[in-house]
């Protein structure tokens, strides 16, 4: 999963209605005036940062003011009544026009503020449909005077970002309607490298090679006979990589898709940013290497910035973006070859992936939205209260609306490093929101007919193969594994009220709150699946294959067999979760426990990345080690949520408790 930044706003307000305060100020004149402060708007991490110079007054900003919802209570209780299996309202999700009339701000609202924002010298870029969002433009000396702070740079957590140094206020003499409408202000720390001049994207990224021989085609195909023993016993080599038919096959869909249950009248949508310059020439050679059906015309479509308007390239890295996309689109078409799928890119990795994604649920683009990215942390103090309502209100308005919203959960367990950084630990943001999906991963053991033959929880450690030894002794150096834990953000949400243990729910303290994963699919990297993309290697450029997992993975294959379900249930699913939660301890899904015994594998790599030429180097992996807070156990645990589908029994019992 690609984590964008260190935080994703540090300014904003206490719920997603304005909270203001008088503040005094000193305008131009040196008089003291009142101003209206948005509460909370203050970086609170400032103190630990180091700093790192101004933010020069002509830098260009763009960033997005937040709309509070109306009844924000109201439309929680209603999410609750449309999602609930048996209630007489499941199902009768909301139409755009319906949310509006209820709970989006009113227009005579969003015209003050956008009239507000105008007088007062920024440029209104764009409103989105609902106006809960507006996008802004201006030089940081506007943003400035408008929002009574100073901008400067700050050195923290390794990355330079810019920021607003005090609480963002209102100026005195701003209208009524406009101070009670603005919940909050977001992307003011769009990071050192600012905006530039635009400039056109870069092409294919630079080549890499994963999933490398000796290695197997399927689970335990080729054992690695001429390497030392793990555990008593001889390794087998890791996968080079599933195929769409074996995953297909594992997940029970293969019969399925022979019936023409493929995701057909359903649309997935993807959101990332940037735009990968050969993505339907490498999804449609992909599906064409594997006999798998390519896209037909108009099955696949872009929703794109305007030409050479992508900006903070430097912060953002655009060529990693492309194989997160590449990997999607490959894996969305996997598991739904019938559905058609959207790409929604945003202009850079901070605000314009924020108003991308909103905009997609605003817009009803898709029946499914998958993304593989977050933001690494539920803090409040680093995220910015802002900006949790940001994410908080558009996943109510997809919940109401009958989009389902599915986010990684992020690839990095409980972020303790293995258990060693107890300190650490966190949830990935927005992950553990309460109405969209959080999707852990799993290490999947496939076998040579494409059976699934056994899963556990995704959390690796390695030993490296140094001088004939394992070193260290296995399991050796935890490496990565699927995100899961306890927000500290949300409470406990009504559908893992009574599935969720309380151990899990109650880690931090007496109240119990959310708790990620919902549900898992693979992301293990050494069981991950094969992607495609047009690289850049020292012999030319061309399209190639590569081994990759992480909850990057996850997420989109989820989001692939949930399709399939629409499809199979004959209506939009919609809010998931409640539905997840009732298939607990069920066949419909597979209970993921820690095995009983080590199990292991060992992966191949090319010792620089892309060739033999420089020899080959191995690692021994043990599958799902138990060092870190989060643990596979029977029924709901806090590493693969309910589990993984299990096959045909998945799809049945979803359309049955849709139909109940």
């Amino acid at each position: 999963m690609l984590q964008r930044r260190f935080t994703a706003a540090a300014v904003g307000a206490v719920t997603a209605v304005a909270a203001v305060t008088a503040v005094a100020t000193a305008d131009s004149a040196g008089a003291s005036t009142p101003r209206h402060a948005l509460a909370d708007s203050a970086p609170k991490w400032l103190g630990k940062a180091t700093p790192a110079g101004s933010v020069a007054g002509s830098t260009d900003l763009d960033f997005v003011v937040l709309l509070g919802m109306r009844d924000q209570a109201g439309a929680e209780s209603l999410v609750q009544t449309l999602s609930t299996p048996g209630s007489a309202s499941y199902g009768k999700w909301l139409t755009n026009a319906q949310f509006d009339a209820r709970f989006a701000p009113r227009a005579s609202d969003v015209a003050a503020v956008r009239s507000w924002l105008g007088s007062s010298g920024l440029t209104v870029a764009s409103t989105l449909r609902s106006g809960m969002a507006i996008e802004v433009n201006g030089t940081a000396a506007q943003v400035a005077k408008v929002f009574g702070t100073s901008l400067a740079n700050y050195r923290y957590k390794g990355q330079v970002v810019s920021t607003n140094t005090s609480t963002l206020s209102l100026p005195s003499d701003t209208p009524a309607q406009v101070v009670s409408s603005v919940a909050g202000v977001i992307g003011l720390d769009q990071g050192s490298i600012l905006k530039k001049p635009a400039k056109k994207l870069p092409g294919p990224p630079p080549g890499a090679r994963y999933g490398v021989p000796p290695c197997s085609t399927y689970f335990g195909q080729k054992q690695a006979t001429t390497k030392p023993k793990a555990y008593g016993k001889v390794a087998p080599y890791a996968v080079c990589g599933y195929g769409p038919q074996q995953l297909q096959a594992a997940y029970g869909e293969t019969g399925l898709l022979k019936q023409g249950i493929d995701g057909r009248g359903v649309t997935v949508a993807i959101t990332d940013a940037y735009a990968a310059p050969t993505i339907l020439h490498d999804a449609q050679t992909y599906s064409r290497v594997h006999g798998q059906p390519t896209f037909a015309s108009g099955q696949f479509r872009q929703i794109l910035p305007k030409p050479n308007s992508y900006t903070y390239q430097g912060l953002c890295d655009p060529q990693g973006w492309y194989g997160e996309e590449t990997l999607d689109v490959e894996a969305v078409h996997n598991m739904a070859p019938g559905a058609n799928v959207v790409y929604v890119g945003g202009k850079n990795c901070v605000s314009g992936l924020d108003l991308a994604w909103a905009r997609t649920i605003d817009d009803h683009v898709a029946d499914i939205v998958t993304n593989s990215w977050g933001d690494g942390t539920d803090d409040v103090n680093l995220l910015g209260q802002a900006y949790v309502d940001y994410y908080l209100q558009f996943s109510l308005e997809a919940a109401l609306t009958g989009i389902t919203v599915n986010f990684s959960t992020a690839d990095a367990g409980d972020y303790t490093q293995g258990g060693t950084n107890p300190s650490a630990k966190t949830v990935s943001f927005p992950s553990d929101v309460p109405y969209v999906t959080g999707v852990g991963g799993t290490s999947v053991l496939i076998g040579n007919k494409g059976q699934w033959l056994g899963e556990y929880g995704w959390q690796n450690a390695y030993s490296a193969l140094v001088k004939g030894a394992w070193t260290p002794a296995p399991p050796g150096t935890y490496s990565s594994g699927g995100g899961g834990g306890t927000s500290v953000l949300f409470g406990q949400p009504f559908y893992q009220r009574g599935v969720v243990p309380a151990k899990i729910s109650k880690y931090w303290g007496s109240t119990p709150m959310r708790t990620i994963p919902d549900i898992s699919m693979p992301g293990d990297p050494n069981t991950g699946m094969l992607v495609g993309e047009t690289q850049v290697f020292p012999d030319g450029t061309y399209w190639d294959q590569y081994r990759i997992g992480g909850t990057s993975l996850s997420s989109p294959l989820m989001a692939g067999v949930l399709a399939v379900a629409d499809q199979k249930a004959h209506q939009s699913l919609g809010f998931v979760n409640p539905l997840y939660y009732a298939l607990n301890r069920t066949s419909a899904v597979h209970d993921i426990v820690a095995p009983k015994k080590p199990v292991t594998q060992v992966r191949t790599n090319y010792a620089n990345g892309l060739d033999a030429s420089a020899g080959r180097t191995f690692q021994l992996q043990t599958i799902d080690v138990q060092s870190s807070t989060i643990h596979s156990t029977k029924g709901y645990d806090d590493e693969t949520g309910v589990g993984t589908p299990a096959g045909s029994a998945f799809f049945s019992a979803i359309a049955a408790l849709a139909r109940r």
